[in-house]
Protein backbone atom coordinates (compact mmCIF):
# COMPACT_ATOMS: atom_id res chain seq x y z
CA UNK A 1 0.00 0.00 0.00
CA UNK A 2 1.52 3.65 -0.66
CA UNK A 3 1.46 6.16 1.01
CA UNK A 4 -0.62 8.02 -1.38
CA UNK A 5 -3.65 4.98 -0.57
CA UNK A 6 -3.14 4.83 3.10
CA UNK A 7 -5.61 5.86 5.17
CA UNK A 8 -4.92 8.59 7.81
CA UNK A 9 -5.80 5.87 11.10
CA UNK A 10 -3.20 3.45 9.24
CA UNK A 11 -0.76 6.49 8.96
CA UNK A 12 -1.74 7.53 13.20
CA UNK A 13 -1.04 4.38 14.09
CA UNK A 14 2.44 4.04 12.14
CA UNK A 15 3.47 7.44 13.86
CA UNK A 16 1.84 6.29 17.74
CA UNK A 17 4.03 2.79 17.61
CA UNK A 18 7.22 4.38 16.28
CA UNK A 19 7.02 7.01 19.22
CA UNK A 20 8.96 5.74 22.41
CA UNK A 21 6.44 5.61 25.08
CA UNK A 22 4.48 2.98 22.74
CA UNK A 23 7.86 1.06 22.04
CA UNK A 24 8.38 1.13 25.99
CA UNK A 25 4.83 -0.42 26.64
CA UNK A 26 5.11 -3.40 24.13
CA UNK A 27 8.94 -3.92 25.74
CA UNK A 28 6.84 -4.36 28.99
CA UNK A 29 3.79 -6.47 27.72
CA UNK A 30 6.64 -9.04 26.01
CA UNK A 31 8.53 -8.78 29.17
CA UNK A 32 5.67 -9.77 31.20
CA UNK A 33 4.41 -12.58 29.18
CA UNK A 34 8.21 -13.73 28.64
CA UNK A 35 8.14 -13.73 32.61
CA UNK A 36 4.69 -15.32 33.36
CA UNK A 37 5.85 -18.21 30.61
CA UNK A 38 9.17 -18.61 32.19
CA UNK A 39 7.58 -18.89 35.88
CA UNK A 40 5.25 -21.57 33.97
CA UNK A 41 7.79 -23.45 32.53
CA UNK A 42 10.24 -24.08 35.92
CA UNK A 43 7.15 -24.81 37.26
CA UNK A 44 6.55 -27.57 35.37
CA UNK A 45 10.30 -28.26 34.91
CA UNK A 46 11.11 -28.81 39.34
CA UNK A 47 7.26 -30.65 39.27
CA UNK A 48 6.93 -32.74 36.41
CA UNK A 49 10.17 -33.49 34.28
CA UNK A 50 12.71 -33.28 36.83
CA UNK A 51 11.10 -35.92 39.10
CA UNK A 52 10.48 -38.16 35.72
CA UNK A 53 13.72 -38.08 34.65
CA UNK A 54 14.75 -38.96 38.37
CA UNK A 55 12.38 -41.79 38.51
CA UNK A 56 13.52 -43.20 35.14
CA UNK A 57 17.45 -43.38 36.55
CA UNK A 58 15.71 -44.73 39.72
CA UNK A 59 14.28 -47.66 37.93
CA UNK A 60 17.69 -48.85 37.00
CA UNK A 61 18.78 -48.89 40.58
CA UNK A 62 18.07 -50.97 43.89
CA UNK A 63 17.82 -48.30 46.08
CA UNK A 64 16.05 -48.39 50.15
CA UNK A 65 16.64 -45.42 51.39
CA UNK A 66 19.06 -46.10 53.80
CA UNK A 67 21.89 -47.47 51.17
CA UNK A 68 23.19 -46.02 48.12
CA UNK A 69 21.46 -47.01 44.70
CA UNK A 70 22.96 -49.59 43.00
CA UNK A 71 22.83 -50.32 39.41
CA UNK A 72 20.84 -53.13 38.45
CA UNK A 73 20.03 -52.41 34.77
CA UNK A 74 16.62 -53.56 33.47
CA UNK A 75 16.15 -55.79 35.95
CA UNK A 76 13.38 -54.01 37.95
CA UNK A 77 11.34 -54.17 34.36
CA UNK A 78 12.39 -57.89 34.22
CA UNK A 79 10.64 -58.20 37.24
CA UNK A 80 7.74 -55.86 36.39
CA UNK A 81 6.92 -58.15 33.40
CA UNK A 82 6.80 -61.22 35.54
CA UNK A 83 4.96 -60.26 38.61
CA UNK A 84 1.31 -61.33 38.12
CA UNK A 85 -0.09 -59.15 40.56
CA UNK A 86 1.39 -55.86 39.58
CA UNK A 87 0.27 -56.79 36.24
CA UNK A 88 -2.98 -57.31 37.56
CA UNK A 89 -3.23 -54.02 39.35
CA UNK A 90 -2.56 -52.53 35.72
CA UNK A 91 -5.69 -54.30 34.35
CA UNK A 92 -7.85 -53.26 37.16
CA UNK A 93 -6.73 -49.32 36.81
CA UNK A 94 -7.22 -49.58 33.25
CA UNK A 95 -11.08 -51.38 34.04
CA UNK A 96 -11.62 -49.09 36.70
CA UNK A 97 -10.31 -46.01 34.00
CA UNK A 98 -12.99 -46.65 31.74
CA UNK A 99 -15.47 -46.97 33.52
CA UNK A 100 -15.33 -43.81 35.52
CA UNK A 101 -14.80 -41.87 32.05
CA UNK A 102 -17.33 -43.20 30.01
CA UNK A 103 -19.75 -42.42 33.50
CA UNK A 104 -18.05 -38.90 34.17
CA UNK A 105 -18.20 -37.51 30.73
CA UNK A 106 -21.73 -39.18 30.07
CA UNK A 107 -23.44 -38.05 33.68
CA UNK A 108 -21.76 -34.67 33.37
CA UNK A 109 -22.76 -33.88 29.67
CA UNK A 110 -27.02 -35.37 30.59
CA UNK A 111 -26.62 -32.97 33.61
CA UNK A 112 -24.96 -29.75 31.72
CA UNK A 113 -27.83 -29.72 29.04
CA UNK A 114 -30.67 -30.34 31.73
CA UNK A 115 -29.43 -27.28 33.84
CA UNK A 116 -28.66 -25.44 30.46
CA UNK A 117 -32.94 -25.94 29.73
CA UNK A 118 -33.52 -24.27 32.96
CA UNK A 119 -35.02 -21.25 32.07
CA UNK A 120 -34.59 -19.20 35.03
CA UNK A 121 -30.14 -18.03 35.44
CA UNK A 122 -30.51 -18.64 39.55
CA UNK A 123 -31.59 -22.12 38.98
CA UNK A 124 -29.18 -23.12 36.44
CA UNK A 125 -26.55 -21.54 38.88
CA UNK A 126 -28.12 -23.54 42.21
CA UNK A 127 -27.32 -26.53 39.92
CA UNK A 128 -23.55 -25.57 38.65
CA UNK A 129 -22.87 -24.75 42.34
CA UNK A 130 -24.45 -27.90 43.84
CA UNK A 131 -22.57 -30.10 41.31
CA UNK A 132 -18.70 -28.71 41.47
CA UNK A 133 -19.06 -28.21 44.89
CA UNK A 134 -18.27 -31.91 45.67
CA UNK A 135 -14.76 -31.54 43.91
CA UNK A 136 -13.63 -28.57 46.15
CA UNK A 137 -13.91 -31.19 48.95
CA UNK A 138 -10.77 -33.11 50.49
CA UNK A 139 -10.83 -36.62 48.23
CA UNK A 140 -8.84 -38.35 51.63
CA UNK A 141 -12.14 -36.81 53.55
CA UNK A 142 -14.61 -38.06 51.16
CA UNK A 143 -13.42 -41.85 50.85
CA UNK A 144 -13.30 -41.92 54.92
CA UNK A 145 -17.13 -40.73 55.10
CA UNK A 146 -18.30 -42.73 52.48
CA UNK A 147 -16.25 -45.64 53.62
CA UNK A 148 -18.84 -45.44 56.46
CA UNK A 149 -21.53 -45.01 54.41
CA UNK A 150 -21.02 -48.06 52.14
CA UNK A 151 -19.89 -50.22 55.24
CA UNK A 152 -21.90 -53.31 55.17
CA UNK A 153 -22.91 -54.06 58.88
CA UNK A 154 -23.11 -50.25 60.04
CA UNK A 155 -23.29 -48.23 56.38
CA UNK A 156 -26.13 -46.29 55.82
CA UNK A 157 -26.52 -47.50 52.78
CA UNK A 158 -27.18 -50.90 53.82
CA UNK A 159 -29.55 -49.58 56.77
CA UNK A 160 -32.18 -47.51 54.12
CA UNK A 161 -32.26 -50.87 52.23
CA UNK A 162 -33.31 -52.63 55.18
CA UNK A 163 -35.28 -50.49 55.98
CA UNK A 164 -37.51 -50.71 53.10
CA UNK A 165 -37.66 -54.67 53.06
CA UNK A 166 -34.42 -54.97 50.35
CA UNK A 167 -31.22 -56.92 51.38
CA UNK A 168 -28.29 -54.84 51.62
CA UNK A 169 -24.98 -55.51 49.33
CA UNK A 170 -21.19 -56.30 50.44
CA UNK A 171 -20.00 -52.85 48.61
CA UNK A 172 -16.51 -53.05 49.94
CA UNK A 173 -16.34 -56.93 51.04
CA UNK A 174 -17.13 -57.95 47.70
CA UNK A 175 -14.98 -57.60 44.75
CA UNK A 176 -17.85 -56.91 42.24
CA UNK A 177 -19.48 -54.51 44.54
CA UNK A 178 -15.98 -53.11 45.89
CA UNK A 179 -15.16 -51.98 42.39
CA UNK A 180 -18.49 -50.46 41.55
CA UNK A 181 -18.47 -48.69 44.45
CA UNK A 182 -14.98 -46.90 44.26
CA UNK A 183 -16.39 -46.06 40.50
CA UNK A 184 -19.31 -44.83 42.00
CA UNK A 185 -17.21 -42.18 44.70
CA UNK A 186 -14.81 -41.10 41.86
CA UNK A 187 -17.99 -40.13 39.61
CA UNK A 188 -19.86 -38.51 42.33
CA UNK A 189 -16.78 -36.04 43.37
CA UNK A 190 -14.83 -35.75 39.63
CA UNK A 191 -18.60 -35.14 37.48
CA UNK A 192 -18.64 -31.76 38.64
CA UNK A 193 -15.37 -30.66 36.60
CA UNK A 194 -17.00 -32.06 33.40
CA UNK A 195 -20.32 -30.46 33.70
CA UNK A 196 -18.87 -26.98 33.97
CA UNK A 197 -17.24 -27.39 31.28
CA UNK A 198 -20.08 -28.56 29.40
CA UNK A 199 -22.18 -25.65 30.62
CA UNK A 200 -20.10 -23.46 29.64
CA UNK A 201 -19.61 -25.28 25.93
CA UNK A 202 -22.93 -25.47 25.39
CA UNK A 203 -23.63 -21.77 26.42
CA UNK A 204 -21.76 -20.97 24.00
CA UNK A 205 -22.92 -22.62 20.72
CA UNK A 206 -24.18 -20.17 18.04
CA UNK A 207 -28.26 -18.78 19.38
CA UNK A 208 -28.54 -18.55 14.99
CA UNK A 209 -27.35 -22.05 14.42
CA UNK A 210 -29.94 -23.41 16.97
CA UNK A 211 -32.64 -21.38 15.37
CA UNK A 212 -31.90 -22.53 11.91
CA UNK A 213 -31.87 -25.94 13.04
CA UNK A 214 -35.26 -25.10 14.58
CA UNK A 215 -36.49 -24.02 11.24
CA UNK A 216 -35.93 -27.03 9.76
CA UNK A 217 -37.46 -28.99 11.81
CA UNK A 218 -35.16 -30.33 13.72
CA UNK A 219 -36.28 -31.25 17.84
CA UNK A 220 -34.15 -30.71 21.34
CA UNK A 221 -32.75 -34.34 21.06
CA UNK A 222 -31.77 -34.45 16.86
CA UNK A 223 -30.29 -30.77 17.33
CA UNK A 224 -28.52 -31.86 20.68
CA UNK A 225 -26.74 -35.32 18.98
CA UNK A 226 -26.26 -33.22 14.66
CA UNK A 227 -25.64 -29.71 16.14
CA UNK A 228 -24.29 -29.30 19.64
CA UNK A 229 -22.32 -32.40 20.45
CA UNK A 230 -20.08 -31.79 17.42
CA UNK A 231 -20.00 -27.91 18.30
CA UNK A 232 -18.63 -28.95 21.32
CA UNK A 233 -16.60 -32.12 20.23
CA UNK A 234 -13.16 -30.43 21.32
CA UNK A 235 -14.43 -29.70 24.95
CA UNK A 236 -15.46 -33.75 24.97
CA UNK A 237 -11.98 -34.24 23.66
CA UNK A 238 -9.96 -32.18 26.42
CA UNK A 239 -12.80 -33.75 29.56
CA UNK A 240 -12.05 -37.23 28.21
CA UNK A 241 -8.18 -36.87 27.74
CA UNK A 242 -8.29 -34.60 31.65
CA UNK A 243 -10.49 -37.35 33.15
CA UNK A 244 -8.54 -40.44 31.71
CA UNK A 245 -5.72 -39.24 33.03
CA UNK A 246 -6.81 -38.36 35.99
CA UNK A 247 -8.35 -42.14 36.47
CA UNK A 248 -5.26 -43.67 35.70
CA UNK A 249 -3.51 -42.14 38.43
CA UNK A 250 -6.43 -43.36 40.71
CA UNK A 251 -5.37 -43.98 44.37
CA UNK A 252 -6.92 -42.37 46.94
CA UNK A 253 -10.26 -43.73 47.05
CA UNK A 254 -9.77 -47.30 46.85
CA UNK A 255 -6.29 -47.21 49.34
CA UNK A 256 -8.69 -45.51 52.21
CA UNK A 257 -12.13 -47.41 51.08
CA UNK A 258 -11.00 -50.57 50.16
CA UNK A 259 -7.34 -50.82 51.23
CA UNK A 260 -7.10 -52.38 47.49
CA UNK A 261 -9.35 -55.21 48.52
CA UNK A 262 -10.89 -57.50 49.12
CA UNK A 263 -7.92 -59.30 47.75
CA UNK A 264 -6.14 -57.12 45.08
CA UNK A 265 -9.62 -56.50 43.53
CA UNK A 266 -9.30 -52.54 43.78
CA UNK A 267 -5.42 -52.74 43.90
CA UNK A 268 -4.51 -50.11 41.39
CA UNK A 269 -1.60 -49.61 39.57
CA UNK A 270 -0.33 -46.39 42.11
CA UNK A 271 -1.19 -49.04 45.05
CA UNK A 272 1.29 -51.43 43.95
CA UNK A 273 3.68 -48.14 43.34
CA UNK A 274 3.35 -47.47 46.96
CA UNK A 275 3.26 -51.08 48.06
CA UNK A 276 6.66 -50.80 46.54
CA UNK A 277 8.13 -48.36 47.28
CA UNK A 278 6.61 -47.12 50.39
CA UNK A 279 5.78 -50.65 52.49
CA UNK A 280 8.74 -52.44 51.02
CA UNK A 281 11.34 -49.76 50.48
CA UNK A 282 12.11 -51.21 46.91
CA UNK A 283 11.73 -47.60 45.16
CA UNK A 284 14.01 -48.76 41.94
CA UNK A 285 11.32 -51.01 41.39
CA UNK A 286 8.55 -48.69 42.46
CA UNK A 287 10.03 -46.43 40.44
CA UNK A 288 9.90 -48.89 37.29
CA UNK A 289 5.74 -49.47 37.76
CA UNK A 290 5.82 -45.59 37.58
CA UNK A 291 7.49 -45.64 34.31
CA UNK A 292 5.58 -48.13 32.86
CA UNK A 293 2.39 -46.29 34.07
CA UNK A 294 3.65 -43.24 32.31
CA UNK A 295 3.97 -44.92 28.82
CA UNK A 296 0.48 -46.17 29.45
CA UNK A 297 -0.71 -43.51 29.97
CA UNK A 298 1.24 -41.65 27.10
CA UNK A 299 -0.48 -44.12 24.61
CA UNK A 300 -3.70 -44.22 25.89
CA UNK A 301 -3.78 -40.32 25.04
CA UNK A 302 -1.97 -40.56 21.89
CA UNK A 303 -4.69 -43.00 20.82
CA UNK A 304 -7.04 -40.19 22.34
CA UNK A 305 -5.85 -37.32 20.03
CA UNK A 306 -5.53 -39.62 16.82
CA UNK A 307 -9.46 -40.83 17.18
CA UNK A 308 -9.98 -37.14 17.74
CA UNK A 309 -9.29 -36.30 14.19
CA UNK A 310 -12.29 -38.31 13.07
CA UNK A 311 -14.56 -37.00 15.62
CA UNK A 312 -14.11 -33.97 16.63
CA UNK A 313 -15.42 -31.20 14.57
CA UNK A 314 -13.75 -27.97 14.91
CA UNK A 315 -15.04 -24.23 13.66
Amino acid sequence: MTAATETPIRRAAKVAARRPAAKRARRRESTFGFLMIGLAVIFVAVFTFIPILASLGLSFTSWDVISSPKWVGFDNYKRLFTDGPVLASFGVTVALAIAIVVLQISLGLLLAVLANNRKRNATRVFFRTSFYLPLLASTAAVSIFMGYIFDTKFGLINYYLNEIGLPGAHWLNDPFWAKVTVVMVVVWQQVGFTFVLFVAALLAVPVDVQEAAAIDGAGPWRTLFRIKIPLISPTILFATVIAMINAMQLFDQPFIMTKGGPGTATTTATISMYQAGFQNLQFGFASAIAILLLVIIGIITGIQFIAARKLVFYQ
